[in-house]
């Protein structure tokens, strides 16, 4: 079993920046590649970024060069640095993780961006 928490998210105007946690715990071994999606309301679930245990990242192209993604020297922590951020960017932002066949999700933060 896999847990994940996430952490960080808040109000922050356009333009400010905010840094997202995720923390994760139990059978963490098996962990290879985490992440992040977000699900503004009333629409998908959507990828922003991957990691994997060996550095490779992933962006969704709405957040290239605005955000990045990072882990933890004890690789069972990730990190969402998000900067200019803009109103769109308004969602529930959850972190992933892909282990033993199941996908785990965290309960998810809120970032809001006001304009």
């Amino acid at each position: 079993q896999v847990q994940l928490v996430e952490s960080g998210g808040g109000l922050v105007q356009a333009g400010g920046s905010l840094r997202l946690s995720c923390a994760a715990s139990g059978t963490i071994f098996s962990i290879n590649t985490m992440g992040w999606y977000r699900q503004a309301p009333g629409k998908q679930r959507d990828l922003v970024a991957t990691i994997t245990r060996g550095g490779s990242t992933m962006y969704a192209d709405s957040v290239k060069g605005r955000f990045t993604i990072s882990r933890g020297n004890a690789k069972n922590t990730i990190y969402l640095e998000m900067n200019s951020l803009k109103p769109e960017d308004t969602a529930v932002y959850y972190c992933y993780a892909p282990a033993f066949g199941m996908d785990y999700w965290g309960k998810g933060t809120l970032v809001t961006v006001s304009s």
